[in-house]
């Protein structure tokens, strides 16, 4: 009888499929990249997330965001996300975490899963994470500067220490040489960002970036290809 990883199946076989079942994914933020993560990891077969986001959706969001049209607007971007992936399987798996994940607010749990993807933008919280994935030894990838980008074919997978031209990565490089990292698989774009039309300051008194529909949706994709690859790799 067909079922939805028929397809899937004709390419890594059943005992491959069984074993990306059984892995347990904690993602870090569910917009643009991670939603993207998440929807592409259903489909292939994970049935277990954490999901850590505690953001609404926001009009802003539906130009990029998988979770985001003019029905979700206000909800709350992990319970929407709940939704879609039950949608696709509903025997999946999931574990909320409705918070703003800080080094000082982090009551999460990383041994109780297999990958951990970190596609949020808080510079702090991307150290905390790859410090806490190092320290258990869980594989951990992360999204780097997707903002005021439009060409995704610039998007390409490296070690944090082999990038260039993206300022998010430049902090990271700085801050986590300081603390004896010395690799981090990282999915970052080589376009220089792109001169903003016009500026629109935040709630908290940043830059708000641009972006597109092209470049967040394919890197939440790409970081889904290589987790997927890393677990059959294990």
């Amino acid at each position: 009888m067909s079922d939805q990883y028929e397809r899937l199946n004709l390419i890594i076989g059943n005992e491959q499929l069984n074993i990306i079942k059984s892995k347990k994914i904690l993602i870090f933020g569910v917009g643009g990249v991670g939603g993207n993560v998440c929807d592409a990891l259903a489909r292939s077969g994970i049935m277990h997330f954490g999901l850590v986001d505690n953001d609404d959706v926001n009009i802003t969001n539906i130009n990029r965001q998988l979770i985001a049209n003019t029905n979700t607007i206000g909800k709350k971007k992990i319970d929407v996300m709940e939704e879609h992936l039950k949608s696709l399987n509903p025997d999946i798996e999931i574990k909320k975490y409705d918070l703003f994940y800080l080094p000082d607010n982090n009551d999460i749990d990383f041994s109780e899963y297999d990958y951990v993807i970190d596609a949020i933008d808080t510079v702090s919280a991307k150290i905390s994470i790859v410090m806490e994935c190092q320290k258990l030894n869980i594989p951990v990838i992360s999204a780097l500067g997707c903002g005021n980008k439009f060409n995704p074919l610039d998007l390409c997978v490296d070690d944090i220490f082999n990038t260039n031209t993206d300022p998010l990565a430049r902090v990271l490089r700085y801050e986590l040489r300081k603390r004896g990292i010395k690799k981090l698989k990282v999915v970052y774009s080589k376009e220089l960002p792109k001169k903003l039309q016009q500026q629109i300051i935040n709630e908290n008194g940043k830059l708000t970036p641009g972006s597109t529909a092209f470049v967040p949706p394919v890197c939440g994709i790409i970081i889904a290809s290589e987790v997927f690859k890393d677990l059959l790799k294990s």
